[in-house]
């Protein structure tokens, strides 16, 4: 069927409710609007379904949630899953519950019992009750950090992480296979409450996931110590973190934490958040008046789905708050619990630290420097959880640490996802130790760029909506492919990977390799003097997204170098 007849079997068929029917009803008259609902299937992708909520196939709603959870529940059932279950978590924006609740009584009418949150929890705990519970597989209903009219929806297998390759495509087959929007079972909750195939979770696990983010202090004496002199500022941009970051601090013993109340509770709308996003500097506007307001040490933000974490810290010299880049808070982080664990003797056998293709090169330094093994993966952190898996199968390595420069991270293996609850934990402790030294976060940010390099990293990234921005996106990608750049200003191409053909070209010799990683619709551009360039189209938004990194001989030689890297990128495109 065409976009029209699509519109028109939504508008008349019984199976949509009345609601669906008025809002559709109401655009009749926009061809545009008409199209945009309905060119195409809300496209199912490696991690999910991600899109603005509303009626129509390309948009996030009870049916297309319902479609996809039939296509999950049928892949399930081919497994042999169906006594396993499925664990459920949501966050705080609109139609949620309701969402979380028509996956779980998709499942139930497949037989297949659901694990349902009594209200919304983070995106890391999803993945710890998952494993803890042993199901076969998990749902989140979030669209993380995008802005108030989104939704999504996000699955994960029973080791915990997001679905990688065969199975994302795997599960992808099937639910393109569900074409019929009849077909989709669902029952009503009172008949899956009462047949015991919704089941309520809550305060246990809560319970249990905090237990285990503690296994990650490394000095409580240090917190207990020092607890009382550090003062730090929280926003869980009205989402899912307020709760267990809150009380992660308090049970070690943190005295002075302040949350910004105006983005502490939950509001859909994000109604002093342009962007609920760690990344965008504006949002911290209202915690950064607090923290000069109560001269916090740190300044910490989630995003509403609590798996990214921001932060800004005092520069004491200049009474200014520093922002700091995801990696920046990831190396500060890594080298922390590198340092004191080989200090401690706590260090595992065959330790490994995971990070991403897009993630600085300052993570292979730091791993060098204390003999851990640095271990590149493709941009999504499902990558990093699947080595974890890959870790306890063989008993190669050792997990220590992973992260993304998209502000996310995880200690530990209680999860395989980013955690920023573990993530503000683990920052804490570290600015403790920092206090007890007689120092302030920022300055030991300039000791490590002292120490290692001074690496800068950055994003460019271009916006192209609907089918003819979609249409650009690949001519762009399929220029940098057949006709790649020698060079960017000054900066040489060494080397082209390409993740889509699985080769690495040396443009130096004209040798050929693999790349070693799964195939992706990805290019790296490997330069001169430590700097990279990468192109990806993104996974969740109408964005082709360009990476950068550089290492200069000082942060404002940095700061040139990958302005100057940004300009030249431009010009090419």
């Amino acid at each position: 069927m065409g976009y029209k007849d699509e519109f028109q079997f939504w508008l008349e068929d019984s199976y949509f409710d009345e609601a669906t029917r008025q809002e559709l009803q109401a655009i009749r008259d926009d061809e545009k609007e008409i199209e945009d609902r309905f060119y195409k299937d809300l496209e199912f992708g490696t991690g999910g379904l991600r899109g603005v909520i509303g009626a129509g196939t390309n948009r996030m709603n009870i049916y297309t949630v319902r479609k996809a959870t039939q296509g999950l529940a049928n892949y399930i059932l081919k497994q042999g899953g169906r006594e396993k279950g499925v664990a459920i978590a949501y966050d705080s924006r609109r139609k949620s519950p309701e969402f979380a609740d028509e996956a779980a009584l998709c499942l139930a009418a497949n037989g297949i019992r659901a694990y349902v949150f009594d209200s919304l929890r983070p995106t890391p705990e999803l993945s710890f009750a998952l494993r803890k519970l042993g199901c076969i597989s998990g749902i989140v209903i979030t669209a993380s950090h995008n802005p108030p009219e989104y939704n999504g929806y996000k699955a994960y297998w029973e080791d915990g992480a997001q679905v990688t390759a065969p199975r994302d495509r795997e599960i992808i087959t099937e639910v393109k296979q569900v074409t019929d929007y009849h077909e989709v079972k669902t029952m009503s909750k009172e008949e899956a409450v009462r047949a015991g195939l919704y089941q309520v979770i809550g305060k246990e696990i809560d319970d249990a996931y905090m237990e285990e983010l503690k296994k990650q202090i490394i000095h409580p004496e240090i917190i207990r110590e020092m607890a009382d002199d550090i003062r730090i500022v929280y926003s869980p941009f009205n989402g899912t973190g307020n709760l267990p970051v809150r009380r992660i601090l308090s049970e070690l013993g943190f005295k002075h934490v302040y949350v910004v109340p105006e983005q502490e509770l939950p509001d859909p709308d994000f109604t002093t958040l342009e962007y609920p996003n760690p990344e965008d500097p504006k949002a911290f506007e209202l915690a950064l008046r607090l923290a000069r307001e109560k001269q916090a040490d740190i300044v910490l933000a989630t995003d509403p789905d609590a798996d990214r974490l921001g932060i800004y810290a005092l520069d004491s010299r200049s009474g200014e708050y520093i922002p700091f880049t995801g990696n920046m808070s990831g190396m500060l982080i890594a080298e922390y619990i590198l340092r004191e664990r080989t200090a401690t003797g706590t260090m595992p056998e065959n330790p490994a630290l995971i990070t991403t293709i897009v993630t600085t090169n300052m993570a292979k330094a730091i791993a060098e420097d204390y003999k851990v093994k640095c271990i590149e993966v493709l941009t999504g952190f499902k990558y990093i959880g699947e080595q974890i898996k890959w870790f306890e199968e063989s008993g190669s390595n050792s997990y220590v640490f992973g992260l993304e420069e998209s502000y996310g991270c995880l200690a530990g293996t209680h999860a395989r996802d980013k955690d920023a609850v573990v993530a503000v934990m683990c920052l804490c402790e570290m600015a403790a130790w920092c206090k007890k030294n007689g120092r302030t976060v920022w300055d030991q940010m300039l000791e490590l760029y002292k120490k290692y390099g001074y690496y800068k990293e950055t994003q460019y990234a271009i916006t192209l909506k609907g089918i003819e921005g979609s249409r650009q996106i690949g001519a762009i990608m399929d220029r940098l492919r057949s006709n790649p750049p020698r060079s960017f200003g000054e900066l040489q191409v060494v080397a082209v990977k390409d993740y889509a053909s699985g080769k690495v070209m040396n443009l130096q010799t004209g040798e050929e390799s693999p790349t070693g990683l799964p195939e992706s619709n990805v290019l790296y551009f490997e330069l001169t003097e430590d700097s990279w360039c990468c192109a990806r189209p993104s996974g969740t938004e109408p964005k082709l997204k360009f990476y950068m990194g550089v290492k200069g001989a000082d942060l404002e030689d940095a700061g040139k170098k990958v302005e100057e890297l940004t300009e030249n990128l431009k010009a090419y495109i």
